[in-house]
């Protein structure tokens, strides 16, 4: 099979369901919520993935006031960090982070969790983290809003054009096409969402220097 590429300066990573498979937790916690609100459960879950837990909300009780969404998004984060039952790498997560060292590829974290679930799920999962990063904290809109991926380029002192983002969620695909950024969906759903291309985990991906800052992303 013929070796897909992309040249890139600079990558932005996803953490759930891109690097750390945290589904588990999700689930668990996302089910309690539901079940609490009277919502269907498979529904919820079609809607978290990727967004800030407030968005979620808003999405699906749109009456609600944004100061209660904000305030259970809050107590649900504190469950959430507290819990890394199941908490593991996406395969080839620690393989991938160390050739971005060790190439010395500019790269950032852009994730809808905060600061300590980031620390808390890159930690168990036994992964680097990278030097930059953009959380909850950092942005003012959830994915699929671009401000994230838009923030995580300027950090880097990169056009969003230069980069690639490295997604799994419809709302971060989203996120990142509405920031011009060129997308890699990862896992089994990713195709679902219109990636510029798809890998099933981050296993077997290379990358090789270009020149002039530039990197070329290998997929086979």
């Amino acid at each position: 099979m013929p070796t897909t590429s992309l040249t890139f300066r600079a990558l932005l990573l996803d953490m759930d369901g891109t690097l750390v498979d945290s589904d588990a937790v999700v689930e668990r916690v996302w089910r309690g919520w539901a079940l609490d609100h009277g919502l269907d459960e498979d529904q919820v879950l079609s809607v978290v993935h990727g967004r800030q837990g407030y968005a979620t909300m808003a999405a699906l009780l749109p009456h609600r006031s944004m100061e209660l969404n904000h305030a259970e998004n809050r107590e649900l984060l504190a469950v959430e960090t507290a819990d890394m039952d199941g908490v593991v790498p996406v395969p080839g997560a620690d393989g991938f982070l160390a050739a971005l060292r060790s190439t010395a590829v500019p790269h950032a974290l852009v994730t809808s969790a905060d600061v300590a679930l980031s620390t808390a799920r890159m930690r168990a999962a036994a992964l680097p983290m990278p030097d930059t990063r953009v959380t909850a904290e950092s942005v003012s809109a959830s994915k699929p809003d671009p401000e994230g991926f838009l923030k995580g380029a300027a950090e880097l002192g990169h056009d969003p054009a230069d980069c690639v983002a490295f997604e799994d969620s419809g709302a971060g695909v989203a996120a990142a096409r509405a920031a011009g950024i060129r997308v890699v969906g990862v896992g089994p759903h990713a195709a679902e969402h219109g990636p510029d291309m798809t890998v099933p985990d981050l296993t077997a991906l290379r990358i090789t220097a270009a020149g002039d800052g530039a990197f070329v992303l290998h997929v086979p």
